[in-house]
């Protein structure tokens, strides 16, 4: 297994933070884990690692000058540290760099794509089927195609009733 910062060497290195129910797992070299100052498990936090601070107890608290900050908000990396979120939407591009590596750690990807209840999807599936359903059974009917349009208005038939009958999906 790869070093999640240089990528280039063996990880030797393996740690887990779990926070609530979330778990967040790094990987690094030798190298890597003596140049962000990992000694002491307890000193430190995975984002500090993967957004570039030391996670040393002297930087937490004020901004240092110099220190990236949130045009829109002021939010300093300091304060992401501290509270484990940003303070506007700009902070995502503010602090872009490492973030990609660190979202990767603690979700499946790196894209939002939200989350539907596994019934409440069947249901929409059901009813995006039927809406082309008829769709094509409208055409069927425009083309004079009496026959598809007779097979369509049966599976329509069958799938309004499904779709009225709450415990059969």
């Amino acid at each position: 297994m790869k070093c999640c910062v240089c990528k280039e060497r063996e990880a030797t290195v393996h740690l887990t933070q779990i926070v609530g129910d979330k778990v967040q797992k790094l990987d690094l070299c030798e190298e890597c884990a003596r140049n962000k100052g990992i000694n002491d498990p307890t000193g430190f936090a995975l984002a500090d690692l993967l957004l570039g601070m030391s996670g040393s107890p002297q930087e937490e608290g004020t901004a240092k000058a110099g220190e990236l900050r949130c045009p829109q908000c002021g939010f300093t990396q300091a304060e992401f540290k501290k509270l484990g979120r940003f303070g506007c939407p700009e902070c995502y591009q503010t602090f872009s760099e490492g973030l990609e590596e660190l979202l990767k750690t603690m979700h499946k990807g790196t894209r939002h794509v939200g989350k539907v209840p596994a019934a409440y999807r069947g249901v929409e599936d059901m009813k995006k089927r039927l809406e082309r359903l008829q769709q094509e059974l409208a055409r069927a009917v425009r083309d004079e195609n009496f026959e598809r349009a007779a097979v369509l208005r049966d599976e329509i038939k069958h799938l309004q009733a499904r779709l009225a009958a709450p415990g059969e999906r």
